[in-house]
């Protein structure tokens, strides 16, 4: 009779001419290799491909934020190379600004306004890289001793068993605790893996083994093989190319790791049927490459057309103006984030279409900057000689040679208005040297060709009158028709004496409370008979008014834009909604009234 530790010689014979030998063919992955070989653009190339500068340091920030942020080097280090690549290309148009500006190139500095950031962020990581690769080390030192312990056990399991030990318990323990033990360093577990099946193997040869265990570990070999084997299967039908040949390589781990020896019948076969399979979905990465390729000849096409177009606004058919030119601005800027966020296209071509693409939007800006260097000098040009004017309306507009001086002044205005644009840092100082000269002469004008007829003391009268009507006004309907009445009456009266002009000051103030009680605008009112010095200034003052309220509402939608949906129906943001519609409502009013004054309405 025989026991679990000792069997007949012909038994001990006949099951070693049934146990595995080294299995050639099955360590032969060729299909893994070729996986890992193949220059098939991962997804996470793929994503990184398209990601803005912005979008490359939120997710960097989002990687170094997360608890296993060291694990993820791979992830973090193509959005790193992204984001310097962006950094560097924008630093180099930068410098290229300030050689084409005429400045001496040696000369540059600029630091990015990103370049802090993504240090800090690189630095950041690097240092819980390194945390983590310490821990690796440590973990991986530690399970190395863990799996030479199991090893021993195995070895101790075949040569110093001690009689009426449990194989079948001892091996499943030793087997299970190595699939539990955790990873090495790639540089030991070759070696340790295959010392761990030779002893493996050297148990199934040499111990006293019966046949029935030997069958049970057979058999439960076996059916991890058809796991692996069905679990490929499925993959052939897996929609996304990628993850079946992602899934395909763990399996092929498994399968060179953990498949153990089975029963010579089936040896050759299971590695056959799994080789099969995998060569079947192997073959559909042809489809995946066509997919990226269409993929990637579209974006190509696009991206073209985007340099097309780019180069079709640099270089304009006919003379631009500043208008062209600012509206080519936010187009091109249009073009250049539309030409970002456009995926990859086919690597080889990948540098060429990058450069043609940063090549056009540098001639662009050339031809831009060109425009208005230009510009400036014929604005330079336009100031000399609007000053020439200005000169000249200030030698004259103390004359009272009436027939001479008339014609003169109108002529000044008029040429005024012809000349272009001047350096806008000079445009106020200049037209109110000019307006102050010519209004200089205007009202001389006036005062003596009416000094004749001119009743200031009657004036003086039929204003305190006027100014008598006007605090009896109060809100009832048609108020606003008798105040409008009043001023215009009032705008038609000539001087007052020096003595009683603060009645002026008494007017406006009484007016502005009557127009508070009746809430209306000052600028609402329908106004006859202002001089044309009345009438400029009222327009000047309008168009501060509309600035001031257009720069309110931006400001205010901008406050809006801060909440990720913004409503009326937000007891939040109810008030700020109601602010601009009435700043939006006095703003088109404003507007209607600069409107008839420049009309003459």
């Amino acid at each position: 009779m025989t026991t679990e530790n000792n069997l007949s010689e012909n038994e001990e014979n006949k099951i070693s001419t049934e146990l595995p030998q080294e299995e050639s063919s099955e360590n032969t992955v060729t299909i893994e290799e070729n996986l890992q070989e193949e220059d098939v653009e991962t997804p996470e190339e793929h994503i990184v491909a398209d990601i803005s500068l912005g979008d490359a340091l939120k997710e960097m920030e989002k990687i170094i934020n997360e608890a296993n942020a060291g694990e993820n080097f791979k992830e973090f280090n193509l959005l790193k190379e992204k984001a310097s690549h962006y950094i560097h290309d924008e630093v180099e148009d930068k410098k290229h600004e300030y050689a084409e500006a005429g400045n001496a190139p040696e000369n540059f500095s600029y630091e990015h306004p990103s370049q802090a950031k993504f240090s800090a962020l690189v630095n950041i990581f690097r240092e819980k890289h390194d945390s983590f690769q310490k821990g690796q080390e440590e973990e991986q030192k530690k399970n190395l001793d863990h799996r030479q312990t199991i090893i021993e056990r195995l070895k101790n399991l075949y040569t110093n068993s001690e009689p009426g030990t449990n194989l079948f318990k001892s091996i499943r323990e030793i087997k299970e605790d190595w699939s539990r033990a955790g990873q090495v360093a790639k540089s030991e577990f070759k070696i340790l893996n295959n010392n761990y099946f030779h002893h493996l193997n050297q148990f199934y040869q040499m111990l006293d083994l019966n046949k029935e265990f030997l069958e049970q570990e057979y058999s439960h070999n076996l059916e991890k093989r058809q796991h692996i084997i069905a679990r490929a299967k499925e993959l052939e039908n897996e929609p996304v190319i990628q993850k079946a040949l992602n899934e395909l390589q763990y399996l092929h781990k498994l399968w060179k790791e953990e498949a153990e020896p089975v029963a010579e019948e089936f040896r050759e076969k299971t590695w056959e049927e799994f080789k099969e399979i995998s060569n079947k979905i192997h073959e559909r990465k042809s489809e995946l490459s066509a997919a990226i390729e269409s993929e990637q000849n579209a974006n190509l096409e696009k991206k073209d057309q985007i340099i097309a177009e780019i180069k079709k606004l640099s270089e304009p058919s006919e003379t631009p103006n500043h208008n062209y030119w600012q509206n080519s601005i936010r187009r091109v800027e249009d073009l250049r984030s539309e030409f970002l966020k456009t995926g990859s296209v086919p690597r080889k071509l990948s540098n060429q279409n990058w450069n043609d693409f940063k090549t056009i939007l540098r001639s662009f800006n050339t031809n831009k900057n060109s425009y208005y260097k230009s510009l400036k000098g014929s604005q330079q040009t336009n100031l000399e000689e609007k000053l020439k004017l200005i000169e000249t309306a200030k030698d004259n507009m103390n004359t009272e040679e009436w027939e001479i001086a008339v014609p003169l002044f109108k002529k000044l205005q008029e040429d005024w208005k012809k000349i272009g644009h001047v350096p806008k840092s000079m445009t106020n100082k200049i037209w109110d040297e000019f307006r102050d000269a010519c209004n200089t002469f205007f009202n001389n004008y006036r005062e003596k060709s009416s000094a004749s007829t001119d009743n200031w003391k009657e004036n003086y009268k039929q204003k305190r009158d006027l100014l008598e009507d006007l605090k009896t006004v109060s809100n009832d309907e048609g108020s606003i028709e008798k105040i409008e009445s009043i001023k215009t009456a009032w705008n038609n009266i000539g001087k007052v004496p020096r003595d009683k002009i603060t009645i002026n000051t008494e007017f406006n103030k009484t007016l502005r409370e009557k127009l508070k009680l009746n809430k209306i605008n000052e600028l609402e009112l329908k106004e006859n008979g202002l001089s044309e010095t009345q009438l400029t200034d009222k327009a000047r003052k309008i168009k501060s008014q509309i600035s001031d309220l257009e720069s309110e509402i931006v400001k205010l939608e901008n406050n809006l834009s801060f909440f990720t949906k913004p409503s009326r129906e937000n007891p939040l943001l109810k008030d700020t909604y109601i602010m601009i519609d009435e700043k939006k409502a006095h703003l088109e009013t404003l507007k209607q009234n600069l409107h008839s004054i420049i009309a003459g309405e």
